[in-house]
């Protein structure tokens, strides 16, 4: 049998130049490989390695000013980028479904998720309404949403970012397609979520007998699912292969510095004489969100942070651990009163600081410093980094010529070129963003740092520079660090002790190593269970 009959999907010597002034050519140049029926193929590299141009071109939704130069889109035999728009309208969905990366974004806040499911069955004029309310029914069944025929009614916003995502899945499966593309479907969600979405992508790809296409960064999810890998690198494929080869004998220089980038719980060796002097000792911490509530209602009460206890010393790095909802987030900001508690003590260098008006703390607030989640929208845009650097400083008495000085230092101090102080945010990539927002938080010379979730969204191989920078700031400087993931790999490579918090209980603390290969609750269990390629070992792969 030839491969024009035996590939569902081939991709060949496929080039989209890119508008001229950019810092490369093509967004994809010269690319091939094929998917075959039945398989999932993994294609992995960094953001602007070209995975979603070329996921997109294969569904004819590049914008008019991309259009590929050369090449072909095979799809059972037919050229995707030779039909015309009404083909590729019969196409998409019916035959090629994707999955978009931010399932919030690709929704229609206006609309309920069942009318949005029926929809994809509507415009191919599937079926009368009836059939369309009973297939609704049952695709939000099978993608393991919980009671459908309430479910259906409900807007988006009101469901969590896994519900989201199975809603995106139920509208791609509605025609069941013989192509499904995942684009990054899991890189925002909890692990213990990202775990379900990948189990269901499986078991749906196992069920149906379709072709996967899932784009990614991250190797320990090729890990779990992926039969073959295609590795992209600047708009180039730079090897491909069965899983098994690329994940275990990786050829190209660049997959094995990917691979090598993948956070291991081998790299958190426990430091025993982490850390100094006690710096902050919380005590029964406490905080309780209400909404809600009536004449003929309850209101909703939730413990964000329930009974919180420990201690953090000079020089050492604490994790806390947990996925969204579970209270970690609202840690850090009580930490920083930048949220009122409702009983307990923080006490920074042995005073309580939560009695402090935010006068009297305001001297203090200089020493315990946040970096946050998203760079860009904690930036001001309108604002150069060298004021972004300076304002603080300069707010505490700091004289400005010398507050530039040291904005200047910081910035050669986190990775950073000088002429980035006369620059705006929104001419970094979000790796150098991320390092704008350390040297913000060092600006004041802290002695804590909170960095809440501050490499969640970055690349893996940015992520362990960012890692790497943070850990060697902690050595020069003597930082008190604590670090809010809900990714157990970074944290057993960076800290010194995990926190595990559920439901704003710490239900255990400990060295990485006892949390790992003793653990003692069982949701630290499903944590450890839920982490992607879990079974794989990245440091025998680059040995």
């Amino acid at each position: 049998m030839d491969k024009e009959t035996t590939s569902l999907l081939r991709v060949e010597s496929l080039s989209i130049p890119l508008p001229a002034g950019l810092d490369r050519t093509y967004a994809v140049e010269n690319i091939s490989y094929e998917l075959n029926a039945g398989e999932i193929l993994c294609v992995v590299g960094e953001s602007g390695s070209g995975k979603s141009m070329t996921a997109n071109a294969i569904m004819g939704l590049l914008p008019s000013y991309l259009k590929p130069s050369g090449g072909r889109i095979v799809f059972r035999g037919r050229d995707l980028l030779a039909m015309s728009e009404p083909e590729l309208e019969r196409e998409r969905g019916r035959s090629v479904a994707m999955i978009f990366q931010e399932p919030l974004s690709a929704l229609n806040p206006l609309m309920k998720v069942g009318e949005q499911v029926a929809e994809v069955m509507l415009v191919h004029g599937e079926g009368d309404a009836a059939a369309r309310e009973r297939r609704v029914l049952e695709l939000l069944d099978f993608v393991g949403l919980p009671d459908p025929a309430s479910l259906r009614h409900a807007y988006p916003f009101r469901l969590s970012g896994g519900q989201r995502q199975r809603v995106m899945i139920a509208m791609a499966l509605a025609l069941e397609p013989a192509m499904l593309i995942a684009d990054e479907p899991t890189t925002a969600l909890d692990v213990t979520t990202q775990a379900q979405i990948l189990e269901l992508i499986r078991r749906i790809q196992a069920a149906k007998g379709m072709g996967v296409m899932f784009i990614t960064h991250d190797f320990g999810v090729v890990a779990d699912i992926a039969d073959r890998v295609v590795v992209m690198e600047r708009g180039l494929v730079v090897e491909q292969g069965m899983a098994a080869d690329v994940l275990n004998r990786p050829q190209h220089p660049y997959t094995r510095r990917l691979i090598a980038a993948v956070p291991h719980r081998e790299d958190g060796a426990d430091r025993t004489d982490a850390g100094g002097e006690t710096l902050l000792e919380v005590k029964q911490l406490s905080k309780t969100y209400r909404s809600g509530g009536g004449l003929f209602s309850k209101a909703r009460v939730v413990k964000a942070v329930d009974d919180v206890s420990f201690s953090l010393r000079r020089g050492e790095t604490l994790g806390v651990v947990g996925e969204s909802g579970s209270g970690k987030s609202t840690l850090g900001r009580c930490l920083l009163k930048l949220t009122d508690v409702d009983g307990g003590e923080i006490r920074f260098r042995g005073r309580d600081i939560v009695p402090l008006s935010p006068g009297a703390f305001r001297p203090m607030r200089r020493h315990v410093q946040m970096i946050f989640q998203d760079p860009f929208s904690s930036l001001n845009p309108r604002q150069t980094i060298g004021r972004i650097l300076t304002d603080g400083p300069v707010a505490n008495g700091v004289p400005l010529a010398e507050a530039q000085a040291r904005a200047r230092e910081l910035l050669g101090l986190v990775g950073l070129e000088p002429s980035a102080f006369d620059r705006y945010p929104h001419e970094f990539s979000g790796g150098q963003r991320q390092r704008v927002g350390i040297a913000r938080a060092l600006a004041l010379d802290p002695e804590l740092l909170v960095a809440d979730e501050s490499v969640s969204a970055l690349d893996v191989s940015v992520q362990a520079q960012v890692l790497e920078l943070l850990q060697d700031l902690q050595r020069k400087l003597d930082l008190a660090i604590i670090f809010i993931t809900h990714d157990l790999r970074v944290a057993a490579q960076i800290c010194d002790r995990v926190a595990v918090m559920h439901r704003g209980a710490i239900v255990e603390c400990g060295p990485p190593a006892q949390i790992f290969d003793a653990p003692r609750h069982a949701y630290t269990r499903q944590l450890i269970a839920a982490i992607p390629g879990l079974a794989w070992n990245p440091r025998q792969a680059v040995v």
